[in-house]
């Protein structure tokens, strides 16, 4: 058993890169990860291969250099954990959070 199986991770700059392949590689081994950057068609298609493959993942559009973007993913963050661990098997539905 894996000491990431079942924590929730949020991952900035995910839609390439390192941040894609952490948040690929994390959720593989069974975290439930949060994922962010600037390019949401980016954010979609790594969500749907993740949740293809089983695992868990939602994302938020968000550019790391605005604080109010960063209070905002920290607050989503915080709604997914608690969804993510009140409907565990729920499939990711654009636009339901």
């Amino acid at each position: 058993m894996s000491t990431i199986e079942g924590k929730v991770v949020a991952i900035t700059g995910a839609s390439s890169g390192i941040g894609e392949a952490a948040a690929r590689l994390l959720a593989e081994r069974g975290a439930k990860v949060v994922i962010g950057a600037r390019r949401s068609e980016r954010l979609e298609k790594l969500v749907a291969a993740i949740q293809a493959k089983k695992g868990e993942a939602r994302f938020r559009t968000l550019d790391v250099t605005s604080r109010e973007d960063m209070k905002a993913c920290g607050r989503f963050r915080k709604a997914c954990a608690r969804k993510i661990q009140t409907s565990a098997s729920r499939p990711y539905h654009p636009g339901s959070w």
